[in-house]
C-alpha cells in the first residue's frame, strides 16, 4: 500500500501533520468538470443528438443513470466551441428553485428597504442576471454560450412548464426594468441549452415536445476509452490491472441483485484510488469474490447490496 495513500492509520493517536492532508495528489479533473472536458467520451448516437438539437436550435434533453456523463457533456461542447472560460453557464437545479432562476434574481426586500433614497439605477443594483441572460449577452459579442440546467426532475412540479416560451422563443420579460431580454440580432444562433434529468420523475408533455431526447446507455466501450483518455494522471496502472478493473465493473453491472450498479464516473474514481494506492493487479484477479475487491466503497454506495454482494 502507498504511503501517499495511508494518511489516517488505524490506532494510530498522533496528530497528522498538515503536510500530509495538504500533500494528497488529487487529479485535476476529478472535482472539476471543466477541467476534464477535452477527456469526455461520446459515440455516434450522443453525437448525432447533438447535431440534430444544433441544427434547430431546441435544448437537448439527456437522461441516463447517474455517472454516464449527462452533465459532463455540457463542459464538453462549452470547451469545444470556445465558450466563455470554456464552461457553460449552469442552472443547478434544487427543489426550491424557480423558471425565474434560470434568467434572473431581484432582491425585492433589499430594493425596498431602500425607496427612500435617491440613487440612480436603483433596479440594478438589487438584479443579478442569470445564465440565460448572460448567454445572450455572450452572443452579441459573438461568442458561442452554452446553457445547462442540471438534473431537473429535481425541480418543483410546475418548473419546466414555466419555462416553455423562455426557451421555445429565447426571450423574456423582466418587470422590475421592464425590459425585454433577448439576443440582439435574431439570425444569430440562440444559445445551446442542454438538459439533464435522472429520471426521478417524468417530464411534463408539452415541455418535451420542445426539446431533442436523447438517453445515454452505459457502454464499456466508453469505459475503456475513458480510462484510455486519462492514463497521464493513472502511472500507477497497468493494462493488465484495468482490463481486470473492467471485467470486475461488468460483472457489479451485471449482477441483478446489485440496484445501483456503478457507472462510468464511479469507475473512474475508482482507478484514481487504486492508482493512488498501487494495488498490485493480483488483487482484482478474476478469482477475487466481488465483495472482496479493493476499496470496493468507491463503487457500490448502497447498504442493501452491499449485503446483497456478501
Amino acid at each position: 500500500m502507498s504511503s501517499a495513500f495511508e494518511i489516517i492509520v488505524p490506532n494510530h493517536k498522533h496528530p497528522v501533520q498538515a503536510e500530509r492532508f495538504f500533500g494528497r495528489r488529487i487529479p485535476p479533473g476529478h472535482h472539476d468538470l471543466a477541467e476534464s472536458a477535452p477527456q469526455f467520451e461520446m459515440n455516434a448516437d450522443l453525437a448525432r443528438a447533438v447535431n440534430v438539437a444544433l441544427s434547430v436550435g431546441q435544448p437537448l434533453l439527456l437522461t441516463g443513470e447517474p455517472g454516464t456523463g449527462k452533465t459532463q457533456l455540457a463542459y464538453f461542447l462549452a470547451w469545444t466551441f470556445g465558450a466563455a472560460d470554456k464552461k457553460p453557464y449552469v442552472l443547478p437545479v434544487k427543489s426550491t428553485t424557480t423558471s425565474r432562476d434560470l434568467l434572473y434574481s431581484f432582491d425585492t426586500v433589499a430594493y425596498f428597504r431602500t425607496q427612500a433614497e435617491d440613487v440612480h439605477d436603483k433596479e440594478k443594483q438589487f438584479l443579478v442576471k442569470g445564465p440565460l441572460w448572460r448567454a445572450f449577452e455572450d452572443l452579441d459579442k459573438c461568442i458561442p454560450a452554452v446553457v445547462l440546467i442540471d438534473e431537473i426532475d429535481k425541480a418543483p412540479r410546475d418548473f419546466p412548464n414555466d419555462l416553455l416560451f423562455e426557451l421555445d422563443q429565447f426571450e423574456f420579460r423582466v418587470p422590475e426594468l421592464n425590459k425585454i431580454v433577448k439576443r440582439q440580432n435574431k439570425e444569430t444562433p440562440p444559445p445551446f441549452v442542454v438538459i439533464t434529468s435522472n429520471n426521478e420523475r417524468r417530464l411534463p408533455d408539452p415541455f418535451l415536445r420542445r426539446t431533442i431526447f436523447h438517453h445515454i446507455e452505459f457502454q464499456e466501450d466508453i469505459v475503456r476509452k475513458a480510462v484510455h483518455n486519462r492514463k497521464k494522471e493513472l502511472p500507477n496502472l497497468t493494462d493488465d490491472l484495468i482490463e481486470k478493473a473492467i471485467r470486475h465493473l461488468m460483472k457489479l453491472r451485471e449482477n441483478k441483485r446489485v440496484r445501483k450498479p456503478p457507472a462510468t464516473a464511479e469507475f473512474l474514481a475508482w482507478m484514481r484510488v487504486l492508482d493512488t494506492a498501487q494495488v498490485d493487479p493480483k488483487e482484482l484477479d478474476p478469482a477475487v469474490p466481488l465483495h472482496q475487491l479493493p476499496f470496493l466503497v468507491t463503487l457500490i454506495k448502497d447498504r442493501e447490496d452491499w449485503k446483497a454482494l456478501r
